[in-house]
């Protein structure tokens, strides 16, 4: 890890500091994360090199525009990377609308409806973790803005990489029914949504380690088909 006067301005707070002592003392299991990221991502791009073809010809049959979806986002000590997922919104969506999505988002074509509830989406993000802006678990990366309206804590969460999946992804993967009947959506989600998700992303941080890590991945493929 950087040292802690290395890191950015924001992230040189008293509250930061606890996590950061943590996880410093964590070299062996931050290494294996990194090593079983680049394996189990190299293993997963030869079996899913079919369905990443078939998906991408169904958003093209579906809808008009790009069939991969770029968006700016935040990982570690607050770099900035484009995160890659599979388009589910008409082309320019944030132009049209907040950078959440709502239960029965217009914005949202039927193809990619089904991609987004089996989230099937993310299935391109394993080149963001072979590329070492993401792992496979880890805080959910968020934009800038919403980073920007970050408190002291929070930033504790960008000590380690940006996830696929993390326990706050997992208890909040109905996120969008949340903000459905929301007026201003963004406030919302920054408000109220956020400061409970950073809860879970602030426990994961603390108490991060290799086989906690496994266990959400089984975690998270119970819960997208139907599991508690």
């Amino acid at each position: 890890m950087k040292a802690f006067e290395k890191l950015p301005k924001e992230f040189q707070n008293d509250a930061v500091r606890p996590y950061y002592e943590l996880l410093s003392r964590k070299n062996g299991s931050r290494v294996i994360k990194r090593v079983f990221d680049i394996f189990v991502s190299v293993i997963m791009l030869v079996f899913l090199i079919i369905p990443i073809i078939v998906i991408s010809v169904m958003i093209k049959c579906s809808s008009k525009g790009h069939v991969f979806f770029l968006q700016e986002r935040v990982t570690t000590y607050g770099r900035r990377f484009k995160i890659i997922k599979f388009r589910t919104m008409v082309e320019n969506a944030e132009a049209l609308g907040t950078q959440v999505t709502t239960e029965n988002d217009a914005r949202v074509f039927k193809v990619g409806r089904v991609l987004r509830k089996y989230r099937l989406d993310e299935l391109p993000q394993v080149f963001n973790v072979l590329s070492g802006s993401m792992s496979f678990v880890g805080t959910r990366p968020e934009v800038p803005r919403y980073v920007e309206r970050y408190e002291d804590e929070y930033y504790a969460t960008l000590l380690l990489p940006a996830g696929i999946t993390s326990p706050a992804s997992i208890k909040y993967k109905d996120e969008e029914k949340l903000l459905a009947s929301a007026e201003n959506a963004d406030e919302v989600y920054i408000g109220k949504v956020l400061p409970e998700k950073m809860k879970y992303n602030l426990d994961y941080t603390k108490n991060f380690g290799f086989r906690s890590d496994i266990k959400l991945m089984f975690k998270t493929v119970t819960s997208v088909f139907g599991g508690d």
